[in-house]
């Protein structure tokens, strides 16, 4: 079961694992997703698709869970705080109660975001994090931090197979045009012919993995022992700034687009870069995309999205 699998990385997993022959239940309410994520699998023997939301109990049979419900992008996690956190929390409790009945090995979709604004570079996993308990980006970030505390006190208390990934910033086809992320932003407004929104001087940095390359981690480390369960950064330790990430856009689009300098939103991390040295020992994984051919692939579905 994928919850959130109509989302941009979950459908990814979710065509993935029917490529591997497994069956495959996808759990979404479609806050932040879309159906058009899903389509090319919707004749698929082995799929099955369920309306729901996780904040509420769900009685099926599973035997692996990947939990990725939850909007990512601070557009849509802000508009509707309370419930952006409800989802971390009730839904994490929910997930964790179906694992237990069933048996299920559980896999979180955590995030870069429990290291808030980060006093350590690069972000290992043992570092506690830089989070503004009652900032506006704090739905998302403690609601994160509460779902892993809820995974480990289940582990702890049940010893269940639980699984932690803490995700760093993915591109890739199926972003949606509007989640406000900085990828997605500047090639649509690349390809468009408008001016790329820039916050702050551009200098803030980002490390960049491409979902082919994130797949592929999060799907090693649910086929890990039961000795394993994280937390493990994944994501692409190589560091770019915004600056140099615009000028690339511009570059692969051949847009003549200006960038346009706004204020920095409250609460948004300087430097972001995962050490991913657990990623590399534990689960024999690293990122092989480059940024300039996976921002290509990028590029090219958003170019071959309908306008309307």
């Amino acid at each position: 079961m994928v919850t959130g699998g109509a989302g941009f990385i979950g459908s990814h997993i979710a065509e993935r694992l029917l490529q591997q022959g497994h069956e495959v239940l996808v759990v979404d309410n479609f806050y932040s997703s879309t159906r058009r994520n899903l389509t090319h699998l919707f004749e698929h023997p082995n799929f099955e698709l369920l309306r729901h939301d996780v904040t509420f109990p769900l009685y099926v049979e599973v035997d692996e869970i990947y939990h990725l419900a939850c909007p990512a992008s601070p557009i849509f996690y802000q508009r509707d705080p309370v419930q952006t956190t409800k989802t971390s929390v009730l839904g994490s409790i929910n997930m964790l109660g179906l694992a237990k009945r069933t048996k299920a090995k559980i896999l979180l979709s955590s995030t870069s975001e429990v290291y808030g604004d980060p006093q350590v570079h690069p972000q290992t996993e043992d570092y506690w994090g830089n989070v503004n308990p009652i900032g506006i980006r704090s739905c998302y970030d403690e609601g994160k931090r509460c779902a892993e505390t809820l995974f480990f006190d289940y582990r702890r208390q049940h010893d269940m197979p639980v699984k932690v990934a803490r995700i760093f910033n993915t591109y890739g086809p199926r972003m949606q045009p509007n989640d406000g992320r900085v990828v997605s932003n500047f090639i649509v407004q690349a390809l468009a012919g408008e001016p790329l929104t820039m916050y702050g001087d551009g200098s803030q940095t980002r490390s960049f993995c491409f979902v082919d390359d994130m797949v592929d981690g999060l799907m090693s480390l649910m086929a890990t022992p039961h000795e394993v369960t994280g937390p493990i950064n994944i994501g692409n330790p190589v560091e770019f700034t915004m600056l140099e990430l615009a000028e690339l856009v511009l570059e692969l689009t051949g847009s003549s687009s200006e960038l346009v300098h706004l204020p920095l939103p409250q609460d948004d991390p300087t430097r972001r870069r995962p050490d991913i040295t657990q990623a590399t020992e534990v689960l024999g994984w690293e990122p092989r995309a480059q940024l300039r051919a996976g921002l290509q692939r990028t590029i090219d579905y958003f170019a071959a999205l309908p306008t309307s």
